[in-house]
């Protein structure tokens, strides 16, 4: 079983990926996490922990990173396994942003149901505040960026 959710999003993909990138800010954008952190850098191999807006906190382990591009989490608890994973892609002007999630583990099948049902309910409201967020986040940017060249040209 697997859920997967995509959007366009009007801003370059390295824009997400710096979003991405700043896990323990993961609660702005995402209203299904109370919470996130990692015990290091956002590489392949570190562990942190994940406390979703309901229910308990629980391990988390970096699995795939290629900066820029994507990267993939592993939340666990014993016998079942929690998979997302992030991708964006330079479309239109803009990027295209693809999550998915899947799950394994001796327990996905008693599991995996009720959580994907959470998941395919919260997914698309994530994509469009990620979306909302990292727009808004990108005129920011420009907005200050003009503001400094016309501070220096005048």
């Amino acid at each position: 079983m697997q859920i997967k959710e995509s959007i366009h999003i009007a801003v370059p993909p390295k824009v997400v990926d710096q979003i991405w990138s700043e896990v323990d800010r993961w609660h702005l954008w995402d209203p299904d996490t109370k919470q996130a952190r990692l015990n290091g850098p956002f590489a392949v191999g570190t562990h942190g922990r994940i406390v979703p807006s309901k229910g308990m906190g629980i391990p988390l382990l970096v699995t795939e990173r290629t900066a820029g591009r994507s990267f993939t989490v592993e939340g666990h608890i014993p016998l079942f396994r929690i998979h997302f994973e992030h991708t964006v892609a330079a479309v239109n002007g803009g990027s295209e942003v693809v999550h998915r999630v899947w799950f394994t583990g001796a327990l996905a099948f008693l599991f995996g149901p009720g959580v994907a049902r959470q998941v395919r309910d919260g997914l698309p409201r994530t994509m469009l505040s990620l979306k909302a967020y990292a727009e808004k986040r990108n005129e920011t940017l420009h907005d200050g960026e003009a503001g400094r060249a016309d501070a220096t040209t005048a």
